[in-house]
């Protein structure tokens, strides 16, 4: 018994020793990390199990610090009452569906999120087949403009311009000072 323990013991050691080397610990620092493993119980037990030796022999080590503190009875109790209200606890049986799955109409329908037109799409996908971004066939998995970058060079270098003329603010004779008050004494 004291066999299998010590050659653990080792194997563990030399484990730790070599990722400590990556890690960059001293033996020192090996040795008291794998003093301090054996002292708290944290040492896999001998056997198939895959158990340390603190889930093998609680009542043989010192308690672990308590976890931290997790929500109050209030708050769970606050998230289940909005689960149920929402519909999004899980229906009985094996369909894993929740409530409101099974049962649209008993629950309030969730927030609808906005998405692109279809003007958008169509212009974002005439812009990709423009500038080459568009998956080519094979299976490299390249773009158009990865394959061949020169053809799709100056319809890029056309786009990228003129996103960033839509990204910056039109300066015009009556915007240019716009919200800024005059200075007392200076003409304008």
């Amino acid at each position: 018994m004291k066999y299998q323990y010590k050659l653990a013991a080792a194997l563990v050691f030399a484990a730790v020793a070599g990722v400590s080397s990556a890690q960059g610990l001293t033996r020192a620092q090996v040795k008291a990390q794998l003093q301090e493993a054996i002292q708290n119980g944290d040492m896999l037990a001998p056997g198939d199990a895959g158990l340390t030796e603190r889930q093998l022999y609680p009542s043989e080590y010192p308690p672990q610090a308590a976890a931290a503190p997790g929500k109050t009875r209030a708050e769970v109790q606050a998230e289940l009452q909005t689960a149920i209200r929402n519909g999004d606890m899980l229906a009985p049986g094996d369909s894993g569906l929740t409530l409101a799955q099974e049962d649209p109409a008993e629950y309030p329908a969730p927030p609808v999120v906005v998405g692109k037109t279809r003007a958008q799409v169509r212009a974002e996908t005439a812009m990709a087949i423009r500038d080459g971004d568009i998956i080519a066939p094979g299976d490299a998995g390249l773009t158009f403009a990865q394959e061949d970058p020169r053809q799709y060079a100056a319809q890029r270098a056309i786009d990228a311009e003129t996103m960033q003329a839509q990204q910056q603010p039109v300066q015009g004779p009556d915007t240019a000072q716009l919200g800024a008050a005059p200075e007392p004494g200076v003409a304008q």
